[in-house]
């Protein structure tokens, strides 16, 4: 095994290494568990299933219902995140940016890594928010599409701006109105995620690949091509590049993509549908090129000089966490102060050079230089105007279209 000099290395490599090490890079990540969770269980049953589990269908209902705020006597607020997705001291028992908060603000952080999958841990609170009970926590991190079912439902709280003005002033501009949460009344983006195309430049071999089209219609990178087994991320990547937008597509559109990787599969272009395991297609080479997260990709870079991405002419697609309070919280506004804390621009900074995700604090790039440099100046985790230009979300489905293009997208894959 190489030996690394941690002396030798910046701190998201440094950040990258710790992990390396502690999962193993055959291991599912935080986002592939996630990924896995938007797809595989829609996939499995459609919408329909989580109906049938009691778990009703989204509909326009908006607006969550408070409950007494102690805030201002108990001075505590219930965190429930993903693993993975905080910093963490070199003892692995402490988190930097937490316990900064817990000193400046008195508030005692209860923090919990116990969100492994989206599906799996709406199961846990949906029986408390149908039933409108405190879940016993304060603030929870979900992937868009399941954020904006939530809010749909109307079982998470309005916010209140009055306690967010850095998270007000700092979001950037290209999270601040999704669809499903125009001007961000409900939710702030915890961590933004990118899908970029990655490729190993020793495998390549000389072959130029600027876009989806390269790898879909390239004869020499015939079964050396990896898309993503998550729906919004395939999907959208080729609706870019057919000159369509995820953010305002038809459902023609998305049958003509599905049509377009069809195409590929059938003659052997299209190697496998992947999630989080393309890492090791990538490294090893057996994948030349694929679609690719983009958090990923800052850890295999520091891992391989192989390795490395691009951003198509035509844009990528662009997915959020979000940070959000459900229904009937005790410590609503101890909630929002954490909210806004991180966006703040220096805890926001050492969050973003130990995770590696895409931060979506405006000003943060300064005092992330004054911690890694490198971090600083990439764009997959701090996007200039030119890529964050290019940036797209995948438009929120109804009901009946997640059912329907999550099974068309089932068949294409296999799964």
């Amino acid at each position: 095994m190489e030996q690394y000099e941690p002396d030798r290395l910046s701190a998201a490599q440094r950040a990258a290494v710790r992990r390396s090490f502690a999962n193993g890079r055959a291991s599912l990540t935080r986002r592939s568990l996630l990924r896995a969770s938007a797809g595989g269980a829609l996939a499995a049953g459609g919408l329909g299933t989580l109906s049938a589990c009691g778990i009703p269908a989204a509909g326009q209902t908006q607006g969550g219902v408070s409950a007494e705020d102690h805030s201002a006597k108990e001075k505590t607020v219930n965190f429930s995140n993903w693993t993975e997705y905080m910093d963490v001291d070199d003892s692995g028992k402490h988190h930097p940016t937490l316990d900064q908060f817990a000193k400046r603000t008195g508030i005692k952080v209860k923090y919990s890594e116990d969100i492994n999958d989206n599906n799996e841990f709406f199961g846990k609170i949906k029986p408390q928010l149908a039933a409108g009970q405190d879940t016993g926590r304060d603030l929870i991190v979900l992937t868009d599409w399941l954020a904006a079912r939530l809010i749909r439902l109307g079982w998470v709280q309005k916010l209140d701006p009055s306690n967010l003005p850095h998270a007000y002033a700092n979001l950037s501009a290209q999270f601040r109105s999704p669809d499903w949460d125009p001007g961000r009344a409900y939710s702030y983006v915890w961590q933004g995620i990118s899908t970029v195309i990655a490729y190993n430049k020793k495998a390549l071999d000389g072959v130029e690949v600027k876009s989806v089209s390269d790898l879909l219609d390239n004869p020499r990178l015939k079964g050396r091509v990896g898309f993503l087994s998550e729906m919004r991320d395939s999907i959208g990547m080729t609706l870019l590049d057919m000159g369509k937008d995820p953010a305002d597509f038809t459902a023609d559109d998305y049958d003509a993509a599905i049509a377009r990787l069809q195409k590929a599969v059938d003659k052997g272009q299209i190697r496998r549908f992947t999630g989080n395991d393309y890492t090791s297609d990538l490294t090893s080479g057996d994948f030349a090129a694929c679609v690719a997260w983009a958090g990923d990709v800052v850890q295999l870079k520091a891992d391989s000089p192989d390795i490395d991405f691009l951003i198509p002419d035509s844009g990528y697609v662009t997915s959020t966490d979000n940070l959000l309070i459900p229904n009937k919280a005790r410590h609503k506004t101890n909630a929002e102060r954490l909210i806004d804390y991180y966006y703040e621009p220096k805890p926001a900074a050492e969050l973003a050079a130990y995770i590696n995700y895409v931060c979506p604090v405006d000003g943060v790039k300064a005092e992330l230089e004054k911690i890694d440099k490198d971090a600083a100046n990439n764009p997959l985790i701090i996007p200039d105007k030119a890529m964050a230009a290019k940036s797209h979300a995948f438009r929120s489905l109804s009901s009946k279209e997640e059912t329907e293009f999550e099974a068309k997208f089932a068949k294409l894959t296999g799964a």
